[in-house]
């Protein structure tokens, strides 16, 4: 039975493999299926854009499909970027230009408190189900780390004083919000396809 992962993102399509793998699934991405669509992530919550790409990537392959869309939530921010967060600095900006912005924003700042929430979506011909994984921690003002993706080198996760972007992706996986919300599906897939 294939599972059809709802990214082209290759950072998340890796964590999601490494956290799917004990299912009995072969896990397809959206990037290697052809004609697969770029769904516009336009929604105002993190749930309505793991929804769209889930559905939308249901309805063009037939497969069942996992989707999912995080926010990083920031106190002193008032929970922004949150679901603009792989925007924050632009439509056409990358990593390293989002985590600039929000270091510049921070700057000076003492509330540093941040967390991660990661909404999942599953839909197949059954309806649709939703997980989700929380993970708090702090900003940090500059950049540690060469691992992981997104704003993984300036956030540090509660329970450790290393950043994503050091931690081995192991140890990413068993505290991340990614990690929280796929253990949560994968329970729900392991019944589903038992």
């Amino acid at each position: 039975m294939k599972l059809l992962l709802a990214t082209k993102n290759p950072g998340k399509v890796a964590e999601m493999r490494s956290l799917l793998a004990a299912l009995p699934l072969d896990l397809v991405s959206a990037a290697e299926m052809e004609g697969a669509p770029d769904v516009n992530e336009d929604a105002d919550t993190l749930e309505g854009n793991a929804r769209k790409k889930a559905e939308a990537l249901f309805a063009f392959s037939g497969l069942p499909t996992l989707a999912d869309d995080t926010g990083l939530e920031v106190g002193a921010l008032e929970g922004r970027p949150g679901v603009h967060s792989a925007r924050y600095a632009g439509p056409n900006a990358d990593d390293a230009a989002n985590r600039q912005k929000l270091l510049e924003e921070l700057d000076g700042a003492e509330d540093r408190t941040a967390r991660f929430r990661t909404v999942v979506i599953y839909v197949d011909e059954t309806g649709l189900h939703h997980f989700e994984g929380i993970c708090p921690g702090t900003i940090l003002d500059e950049e540690r780390g060469r691992g992981g993706f997104g704003y993984d080198a300036v956030f540090v996760p509660d329970g450790t004083d290393r950043s994503f972007a050091e931690l081995p992706s192991e140890e990413k996986n068993e505290v991340s919000h990614r990690g929280r919300a796929l253990r949560l599906a994968a329970l729900y897939l392991r019944d589903r396809f038992a």
